[in-house]
């Protein structure tokens, strides 16, 4: 029952109601963050490659397959490692990349 002299301020539900419109502000930035992000995105299927700062020392390379999330992180020195020459990349003038593999080389 109200009173003719009790003003709205003093309901206690008014605070309840400011306090869900200000959860369902951070619920809705939280899922626009979500949706920007193809690492945090539970709902793609799809590899994701993310390389930042390319060609600098703080170059990072994070690699998302699935569910499982790779970080790399450049070390600045030149990398090296066991293998055979298996062919030669040309690139033509019209920007394509041919592949000639070379003759005898293991597959």
């Amino acid at each position: 029952m109200k009173f003719l002299d009790e003003t709205e301020s003093d309901d206690p539900i008014l605070s309840v109601v400011n306090l869900i419109d200000i959860f369902l502000v951070i619920i809705a930035a939280l899922l626009i963050t979500i949706a920007q992000n193809p690492l945090l995105d539970p709902f793609t299927k799809k590899d994701v490659t993310i390389i930042t700062d390319p060609g600098k020392d703080n170059m990072e390379m994070i690699i998302k397959k699935g569910e499982k999330i790779e970080r790399f992180k450049a070390s600045g020195k030149t990398g090296q490692g066991e293998g055979s020459k298996a062919g030669v990349a040309y690139r033509m003038k019209d920007g394509t990349v041919v592949y000639v593999p070379e003759p005898g080389a293991a597959d």
